[in-house]
């Protein structure tokens, strides 16, 4: 069996995401990106997919509510971590993360949200499915994840393409 581009290497590829990827969404002419760091990639209802969790009170919950896509890019390296830091504690609503970080967009393949222009690899998806936490199926540990009951949603989006930039 050959190995699909995007499952090579997972476990590389799932400490960088630990380290923090950027999450992209472009809704109503407006981008914005933010650091995720809990999210999976997986095969579910027979596609290959990425799950990204978005919290309701993120500036890019009301963007990401309004498209159908997302794309997220894993730096290669420890370069974006200031990057990463400032995009996951500034919100978009008060910040243009693009100019304070000085990262660049470039058109996504498949998808009308853009990708990072960085060294990393661009994943490319289409959100085939949505469901908001349920907080009555937290156990004591995660709850105290939750001290402002801003649950996340999680987004399911098929895998359209993949692939490294340099």
């Amino acid at each position: 069996m050959k190995a699909r581009p995007y499952l090579e290497g997972i476990d590389g590829l799932m400490d960088n995401l630990k380290k923090g990827a950027l999450l992209t969404v472009k809704a109503g002419g407006k981008v914005n990106t933010m650091t995720i760091g809990w999210a999976t990639i997986g095969h579910v209802w027979r596609k290959n997919v990425f799950m990204v969790a978005v919290r309701d009170s993120r500036h890019t919950f009301s963007l990401i509510e309004n498209s159908d896509n997302f794309t997220v890019t894993i730096p290669a390296d420890a370069q974006y971590k200031k990057a990463i830091a400032f995009c996951g504690t500034k919100s978009g609503r008060d910040y243009d993360k693009f100019a304070e970080c000085n990262l660049k967009t470039v058109a996504a393949k498949t998808v009308d949200s853009p990708i990072i222009d960085i060294p990393g690899i661009q994943y490319e998806c289409r959100i085939i499915f949505k469901t908001a936490m349920d907080p009555a199926f937290l156990d004591d540990n995660l709850e105290s994840l939750y001290p402002e009951n801003d649950y996340h949603t999680l987004y399911f989006g098929e895998i359209l393409s993949c692939y490294q930039t340099e």
